[in-house]
C-alpha cells in the first residue's frame, strides 16, 4: 500500500463524546532498526518478537472542541511531557486522520512493566493510541476491513514512535522494505510470511532488570547520531543481510545460528552507539557480566540460550520452551544477583 491509501476523504459523522480502549504488547527487535530517514522511515529492515505479558492498556477519551487537546495520565499520574508530545503527534496525523483537531481527549494508560525499564514502552504506547484512533473513526462512520483497520494502525503508529508499527501484530514482525521479504514496506509492519519452525514458535523471553532508572541517551537522538556515523552504511547492509540469513533460519529451526546472529545484532547496536558522536555507553558494568556468565553456562551445558539488547542496560534472555528448567534455574541462582533490586520479568513470543 502506499500512503496515499491512507488518507481519509471520508465524512465523519459527529460525536459530542465518547470512549474507546486498546491493548498492545511491546516487541523486542532481533535485527535491530537504529537510524532513520523522516518521517520516520527506518534506514533498515527489522524483525521483531512481541511479547506476550509486557503490554500497555489504553483507555481514550473524546469531546467535541474548538480547540485540539491533549491530557495523558499513566498510571492515573498527569504526564505534561507525555501530554505535549501526544497533542503533537495528533496535529501531525491530521491528514489520514482529518477530525483529530476537532476533539479534546484524555488518555488513561498503564503497563504492566516498568516505565523506561528497557521494554519497549513508547512502542506498546504508540500501538495502543493508534488502535484507539481506528476504532474512534469507526465510532464517528468510517467503515473498512479489518486488516485495513490494522494496516492503517500500523502506518499511524510508526509515525509516533517507529518500533510501535511492529507492535501491532502477534509472533515475528517485519518493518522496512526488504527485497526478500514478501509484502514488506518502509510505511507500516507485517506479520513474517513465511512458516515459523515450531520451535520458534515457543520461544521464551527473561528480561533481566539491570537498570530501572531512565536510559541516559534517548532513542530518538540515538537515531539522530547515525546520520553522520562513520559505520553506518556498513551497519545498514549488515542488517540487510542478517535478516536475510535469520529468515532462512527461523524457517529451518536452526537454533545455533539464531543465536549467533540475535547476539551480533546485540552488541553491534551497542558498538554503534559507543562509537557515536557524542559516544555513549549504555551498558553497565552487570551488563557485561551477566553476558560473560551467560557465554560460560552455555558452553558447559550446551544449552540454547541467548540474549539480546534494546538501547539500554537490560537484558533479555532467549531460550526455547522445553529447556527452561535448566535455564530457570541458573536465572534465579546466578543471574538475578545482578539485577537492580533483584528483578526479572518472564515473558514469551506472542503467536
Amino acid at each position: 500500500m502506499t500512503e496515499k491509501e491512507f488518507i481519509s476523504n471520508h465524512s465523519y459523522a459527529e460525536k459530542e463524546t465518547g470512549e474507546v480502549r486498546a491493548k498492545c504488547s511491546s516487541n523486542i527487535a532481533l535485527i535491530k532498526y537504529w537510524g532513520k530517514y523522516n518521517p520516520q522511515l527506518p534506514a533498515n529492515s527489522s524483525i521483531s518478537y512481541t511479547l506476550t505479558d509486557s503490554f500497555t492498556e489504553t483507555v481514550l477519551k473524546f469531546e467535541k472542541s474548538e480547540k485540539l487537546s491533549v491530557k495523558v495520565y499513566l498510571e492515573d499520574v498527569f504526564q505534561e511531557k507525555f501530554s505535549h508530545r501526544i497533542e503533537e503527534y495528533f496535529r501531525s496525523i491530521k491528514a489520514y486522520v482529518p477530525f483529530i483537531d476537532q476533539y479534546s481527549y484524555i488518555i488513561h494508560t498503564r503497563n504492566t512493566f516498568p516505565h523506561s525499564s528497557g521494554i519497549a514502552s513508547s512502542a506498546s504506547g504508540f500501538g495502543a493510541v493508534a488502535q484507539c484512533l481506528m476504532d474512534m473513526s469507526g465510532l464517528l462512520g468510517e467503515e473498512n476491513t479489518e486488516e485495513y483497520k490494522l494496516t492503517k494502525a500500523s502506518f499511524l503508529a510508526r509515525l509516533g514512535s517507529g518500533s510501535a508499527c511492529r507492535s501491532l501484530y502477534k509472533g515475528l514482525v517485519v518493518w522496512g522494505k526488504h527485497l526478500e521479504i514478501p509484502g514488506s514496506s518502509d510505511l507500516y509492519a507485517i506479520p513474517f510470511p513465511f512458516e515459523v519452525s515450531p520451535v520458534f514458535k515457543k520461544m521464551q523471553d527473561t528480561i533481566l532488570l539491570i537498570h530501572e532508572g531512565r536510559k541516559e541517551m534517548s532513542s530518538t537522538v540515538g537515531h539522530e547520531l547515525m546520520k553522520n556515523h562513520p559505520y553506518a552504511e556498513a551497519r545498514f547492509a549488515e542488517a540487510h543481510k542478517n535478516l536475510s540469513d535469520l529468515s532462512k533460519i527461523l524457517q529451518n529451526g536452526d537454533l545455533e545460528s539464531f543465536g549467533r546472529i540475535v547476539e551480533h545484532e546485540a552488541l553491534t547496536l551497542h558498538a554503534m552507539i559507543m562509537t557515536s558522536n557524542p559516544a555513549f555507553i549504555l551498558m553497565k558494568p552487570a551488563t557485561l557480566a551477566v553476558i560473560d556468565k551467560l557465554w560460560k553456562f552455555r558452553k558447559e551445558t550446551r544449552t540454547h540460550l541467548y540474549f539480546t539488547l534494546d538501547a539500554g542496560a537490560n537484558i533479555h534472555l532467549l531460550y526455547p520452551e522445553e529447556e527452561k528448567g535448566l535455564i530457570l534455574n541458573f536465572i534465579k541462582n546466578d543471574l538475578l544477583k545482578y539485577t537492580e533490586n533483584g528483578n526479572s520479568i518472564q515473558d514469551k513470543a506472542l503467536f
